[in-house]
């Protein structure tokens, strides 16, 4: 628990050094990637309700699909200091994991009028605009964050931005004539490749990878076998990312093993019962 007690002194330093509740969040979400469940636990009981220490748990805890935990930690911050922006960016990320889209929506346009700088709510109204099949939107905003650069965004949403724009371009490309799918298609590889390269083993890469190898045609790079072994990884990994339980499910069909996919379909809506995938297959059945 010697990190946690650093931890507490360089946030008690920060927060005594500043005049108001201006968190450093890039270095906070690095903080949050590298501990612990339970290390975030400890940190919150160490924490004497500090916003930063609290935003650092609440990261820990949306990392581990724990909502109503890391939903109860930033109204803790917003109590004490109700003008923080990364709170508001936290419940605005909470109301979309709950799918209150327009909530969310409406709050993360907010927050980029007010902080444009703030990657986060560019990250999550880009996941947003995704799943609405807004993927041209989707592209813009995954590139105001690559844009930005490693120097004001943290390595986690630097990487999600890369996979954003790589999964959009593919969805844009799928919908396009022979010309456009050509120019969007072979843009999605060369990005995957980057966030590989930024962060290894990042289960959301190797979920990109995975829909890739799954989705596009044989002469583009698709490749069955790659893509069960890439999504395979990502469940691996990440046992709760559930868009990879729906694309390995769409694996087994190809396969023609229907038993594993209506296992890993079952498993997809079991785990997420909102889930747009997951329910966009299930709905293609019908």
């Amino acid at each position: 628990m010697k990190l946690i007690s650093l931890i507490v002194t360089v946030i008690v330093l920060v927060l005594f050094c500043a005049s108001v509740f201006a968190l450093d969040w890039k270095n906070l979400h690095k903080t949050a990637d590298e501990i612990s469940i339970s290390e975030a636990q400890e940190l919150v009981r160490k924490s004497k309700d500090l916003p930063e220490a609290l935003y650092v748990a609440a990261l820990v805890y949306l990392n581990e699909y724990k909502v109503y935990e890391a939903k109860s930690l930033f109204l803790r911050i917003q109590k004490r200091a109700p003008e923080t922006l990364e709170a508001k960016w936290g419940l605005a990320e909470i109301s979309r994991r709950e799918y209150d889209i327009q909530k969310s929506r409406e709050a993360l346009r907010q927050i980029i009028i007010s902080n444009p700088d703030f990657s986060p709510a560019y990250i999550t109204l880009a996941y947003i605009e995704f799943s609405l099949k807004n993927y041209k939107e989707a592209v813009k905003l995954a590139a105001v964050v690559i844009n930005q650069g490693t120097e004001v965004v943290d390595l986690s949403n630097y990487v999600r931005a890369y996979l954003i724009l790589a999964g959009a371009k593919g969805m844009i490309a799928d919908r396009s004539g022979p010309l456009a799918k050509a120019f969007h298609g072979l843009q999605v590889l060369p990005n995957l490749k980057r966030a590989k390269r930024l962060q290894p083993e990042s289960p959301g890469v190797y979920f990109g990878l995975g829909a890739f190898y799954l989705l596009a045609p044989a002469i583009a790079g698709g490749d069955i076998i790659k893509a069960k072994e890439h999504l395979e990884k990502a469940i691996l990994l990440d046992p709760n990312l559930v868009d990879a339980y729906v694309r390995l499910a769409q694996v087994y069909r190809a396969q023609g093993d229907m038993k594993r996919f209506q296992e890993y379909l079952r498993l997809a809506l079991e785990k997420d019962p909102q889930n747009y995938l997951a329910n966009e297959l299930r709905d293609s059945l019908q």
